[in-house]
């Protein structure tokens, strides 16, 4: 089975601290190019997070979004600056001392002054969280699959017509082939007997210059490449792997069949078929440009 590059999934989940939505979408692109937005104190698990990625998807440009609800605060702890707090009470005790002023440190006072108390967040079970981020990232991921493996029967359904019309004009190819030097002959005799006298014409040499372009315009040889490249554009699509690449050097070489085609045979008709057989070759490479 084929997938497409192009996808979207999103999931949700909820544990008991905290929410996460994922959001995920990829397009096509040559290789695995992973983005990952995420926030601050989850980077430590970008490297999961990545692993779990690669492993699902083999390219594309993917942009992942996940983003984190803290639904509780019991991650957060008060701090006291005993050496700060410390600070503070020796100047306010000099201050008293130099000015004679009332004593009224107290607590609450120096509770007051900046950063003698501070909430600081606890150190987190990153396992724990792991295990609630990566349900909606499996699920997000899945729902990109499934996306990506029914924009894939699309494109296989099509890349099998295309192939299809032009397995008829190779055909097409083929019978018309042997013709050409016999009306190659036809030609060259009746424009002989124009030019001059008919037992003046040197059958041997006659003959000599239809082999002669017979052999220049034989295209066997393109035919039956062109046909096991067909063969192997279909069997490649039932492969359970990215087929991208593949597909995409088999369609090169099928191109190259084509052209060769179209400079050896020096006949109108399937000078014809070989220029439909490229625009059905061209249409199969742009699709295959957004296949994994």
């Amino acid at each position: 089975m084929i997938k497409s590059m192009t996808g979207f999934g999103r999931a949700t989940s909820q544990g008991k601290n905290r929410s996460f939505d994922v959001e995920i979408k990829t397009v096509n692109h040559r290789y695995l190019d992973v983005n990952i937005r995420l926030p601050k104190s989850l980077l430590s698990l970008e490297e999961n997070i990545r692993k779990l990625v690669s492993e699902r998807l083999k390219r594309g440009k993917v942009d992942l979004f996940i983003t984190q609800n803290m639904l509780q605060k019991e991650d957060l702890e008060a701090k006291f600056n005993k050496k700060l707090a410390d600070s503070y009470v020796r100047c306010l005790e000099d201050i008293k001392e130099t000015y004679s002023v009332r004593d009224d440190i107290s607590v609450s006072l120096i509770a007051k002054f900046s950063d003698v108390i501070s909430l600081e967040y606890k150190e987190e079970d990153l396992e724990e969280i792991w295990g609630d981020l990566k349900e909606p990232l499996e699920a997000a991921l899945n729902l990109l699959v499934e996306m990506r493996i029914r924009e894939g029967e699309k494109l296989k359904e099509d890349i099998i017509s295309r192939c299809k019309n032009i397995k008829i004009m190779v055909e097409s190819i083929a019978k018309r082939a042997p013709q050409i030097p016999i009306e190659y002959k036809e030609k060259l005799q009746n424009r002989l007997k124009e030019l001059m006298d008919e037992h003046s014409v040197d059958e041997g040499r006659l003959a000599m210059e239809v082999a002669l372009f017979a052999d220049k315009a034989c295209i066997d040889e393109e035919i039956v490449r062109l046909n096991s490249h067909i063969a192997q554009v279909k069997a490649t699509l039932q492969l359970d792997e990215a087929v991208g690449r593949k597909l995409d050097f088999i369609v090169q070489e099928m191109n190259r069949e084509t052209n060769t085609i179209g400079s050896k045979a020096n006949d109108l008709e399937i000078c014809n078929l070989v220029l439909n057989m490229k625009s059905e070759i061209e249409k199969i490479r742009e699709q295959i440009q957004n296949v994994e």
